[in-house]
């Protein structure tokens, strides 16, 4: 029913779009065209190019129509939407109720005289328009009546199709420079009942006559030979030919074919569809039975009947069953009993040792003291030696998964069946020891002469001056110092390292530079040897600038004596000295870091030269200052001071500038050592009576038995 009227209301609004000014009603007849309930939106273009006299044309135009219409809120409701660049809605579908009001606001309209967004203005007309808010009524067909005198300005194919597809009847008046591609674009079809184009404003009248008979003409289903093969429905003027449900019109518009989902593919049976018009139902192929969804099949189960008879199970096929066995066992020849399989007994397994079998596989085993490849077929002797898992102290006699210890030639196998003893190991090994070798059981050390100390390798000899210290040099770079004289500080601090006796073990030696900022040329740990060190120092740059002598400090207190830098760990007791070289006052505070240094165990030497500032010298040295702080008028005299400078020597050879921080003296640590290796080569010779005695004893127990 809803159709119909909808369909009689477009044909209405195509009459009275261009029947008023030949076919309005005569003066004094009140009859109304009734078409029924409709929702009737005019969106009109007010463009620059739609002239004054022309929107006063289409001002008239639109109010000769609605004389037509019966208005009223139950009726025909109408709004009014113009649009150019913008979109302005003049009023909406429930803003009048009665002829009268609506006419009024009609000729209040001011036209916008912009662009043309047509598509701009019928997603208005679909989004605001049509809305239960704007006064739109639910089950009311819908009617849009455009009319254009140009070409949109953006697009409208995609807006005016889902305008259409929400229901709304569009229809496309085209005046002067409208385009028809356009209109085709945005009108409802077919094309010829919704598109109209004139060639001015003042023709619009011309579409009165040939669709009054549209408007409020006779049923066309009932008055002529329509052609029809199943249903005819009437619209004003005109008629369309409908199908049956389960039935598709065909394309001359009047017969019927049946729908044929199965042929279409359109059904979701799994075997057979049986097509009816419209419609399909399902069936099951010989064998099958549908399942309770009416679509999917499934096999009749045989073996669910329960008279298989099978030993392990029952397989239903396709109008019967078949016995099946487990994994691992063969179905006999009754078809219904099953054997276990066994393929170690069959010899049907690559096994190398063992074969061990399960129904129908095997796995396969190594004997004792053999392991299982990764191949899971063969087997290689456990060698346990080969893999470490002994404890053998030298030698290991391998056999498939066990071992025994054996010890090199000149050595005995102790009783534990795994250590040995070397008896004399000074004349078996490499010991490396640079005076004398002395062994014990099992083991040795290295003694060295009279006068000489053992070096931290355990093997080498040296005088007093070895002793080891971390040594890190504070040389000032400041402008003042000047290049040739701080090529004499370099000089200076090669002196001083020729002084030393300098190894990774040995003496370490750091050496930073500062002036107004403070760079570390190389680090305690970066350097191992004399040469290397004099290398790298005739290779330091002139930093220039201010003289930052406090900042230097913090940064050889907080950096270079840090074990990052290759500072040796304080549990080790290695003493740790710092030189400061400067040639004038520092600019900054001295004070909190050099207090900080020598509160921390750090020996610090300071050297002045030229400006250099006593009381700052006397600040950084250590007690007793005099035998830590060094001054001269001219750099050409510093190297005197090196010569003097004694950093790690015995007391003897200080000649009374420095005392010695060590805490080991050179000559006790001499004395110290000597009497030690004394001790231990009396305990050793001990220990050799005792081992002798011991043999004895244990060979007189075996005797006796």
């Amino acid at each position: 029913m809803k159709m119909r009227q909808l369909r009689a209301l477009c044909g209405f609004i195509l009459l009275t779009l261009a029947v008023l000014a030949n076919a309005r009603p005569k003066a004094g007849s009140d009859q109304k065209c009734k078409s029924g309930p409709v929702d009737l939106v005019f969106l009109i273009d007010s463009s620059r190019s739609v002239r004054p006299h022309e929107f006063e044309t289409m001002r008239k135009f639109m109010i000769d129509i609605l004389n037509t219409l019966d208005i009223g809120p139950d009726t025909t409701r109408v709004g009014v939407v113009q649009y150019s660049s913008q979109v302005r809605s003049e009023f909406s579908l429930k803003a009048h109720r009665n002829l009268e009001s609506m006419v009024k606001g009609i000729n209040q309209i001011i036209p916008l005289a912009q662009g043309t967004m047509t598509g701009l203005a019928i997603r208005y007309v679909m989004n605001e328009a049509f809305t239960a808010e704007a006064g739109d009524r639910p089950k009311v067909p819908n009617v849009a009546v455009i009319v254009t005198d140009g070409r949109p300005q953006d697009r409208v194919a995609e807006v005016a199709a889902e305008a259409r597809e929400k229901g709304i009847e569009i229809y496309a008046v085209g005046v002067a420079r409208a385009d028809m591609a356009s209109l085709r674009a945005m009108a409802s079809p077919p094309f010829e009942d919704h598109v109209f184009l004139v060639e001015s404003f003042d023709l619009i009248h011309q579409f009165g006559l040939q669709f009054q008979d549209k408007l409020c003409g006779v049923d066309l289903c009932l008055e002529s030979d329509h052609g029809c093969e199943h249903i005819c429905e009437s619209s004003p003027g005109s008629y369309h030919c409908l199908c049956l449900p389960g039935y598709t019109l065909n394309d001359d518009g009047k017969t019927c074919t049946a729908i044929d989902l199965c042929a279409e593919g359109k059904h979701d049976c799994e075997q057979i569809c049986v097509s009816a018009p419209g419609v399909f139902t399902c069936d099951c192929n010989k064998g099958y039975t549908l399942n309770e969804d009416k679509k999917t099949c499934s096999m009749i189960d045989y073996c669910s009947f329960g008279n298989h008879s099978c030993d392990h199970e029952c397989v239903s096929v396709l109008n019967g069953y078949h016995c099946r066995c487990n994994e691992g066992y063969r179905l006999l020849d009754d078809g219904k009993t099953c054997q276990a399989i066994d393929l170690c007994a069959e010899g049907k397994h690559d096994c190398e040792q063992i074969c061990v079998s399960a129904p129908g596989v095997f796995t396969c085993d190594c004997n004792q003291g053999y392991t299982l490849n990764e191949d899971k077929k063969t087997c290689t002797p456990i060698d346990l030696c080969a893999e470490g898992k002994h404890d053998c102290e030298q030698i290991c006699v391998s056999a498939p998964g066990v071992f025994t210890c054996d010890c090199n030639k000149g050595f005995k196998l102790n009783k534990d069946k795994k250590t040995c003893t070397n008896m004399d190991l000074c004349n078996t090994v490499e010991h490396g020891c640079e005076h004398q070798c002395v062994s014990t059981p099992g083991s040795y050390y290295c003694v060295c002469p009279e006068g000489q100390l053992l070096q931290e390798d355990g093997k080498s000899c040296g005088t007093c001056k070895s002793a080891n210290i971390d040594l890190v040099l504070l040389i000032d770079g400041s402008k003042s110092v000047r290049p040739q004289n701080f090529e004499l500080v370099k000089k200076f601090v090669n002196q001083v390292v020729d002084s030393l006796d300098v190894s990774a073990h040995g003496t370490r030696v750091g050496l930073v530079q500062y002036s107004s900022r403070v760079r570390t040329e190389f680090s305690l740990n970066m350097y191992h040897t004399a040469d290397e060190i004099k290398a790298a120092v005739m290779k330091v740059d002139y930093m220039e600038k201010g003289t930052m002598t406090g900042l230097a400090l913090k940064h050889m207190l907080e950096n270079s004596f840090s074990e990052a830098e290759g500072a040796r760990p304080a549990s080790r007791n290695i003493p740790r000295v710092g030189l400061v070289f400067t040639d004038g006052r520092s600019q900054d505070d001295i004070t909190e870091f050099a207090k900080k240094a020598k509160e921390a165990g750090i020996t610090m030497y300071a050297v002045g030269v030229g400006k250099a500032v006593e009381d700052e010298l006397r600040e950084i040295a250590s007690e007793p200052v005099e035998k830590h702080f060094y001054y001269t008028t001219d750099f050409s005299a510093i190297s005197t001071i090196a010569e003097n400078l004694k950093l790690n020597v015995c007391p003897e050879e200080s000649q009374g500038e420095i005392e010695v921080k060590d805490p080991c003296a050179c000559e006790s640590l001499v004395e110290f050592q000597q009497a030690t290796m004394s001790s231990l080569e009396q305990l050793t010779q001990k220990l050799a009576g005792m081992t002798a005695r011991l043999e004895q004893l244990e060979n007189q127990l075996l005797s006796k038995k």
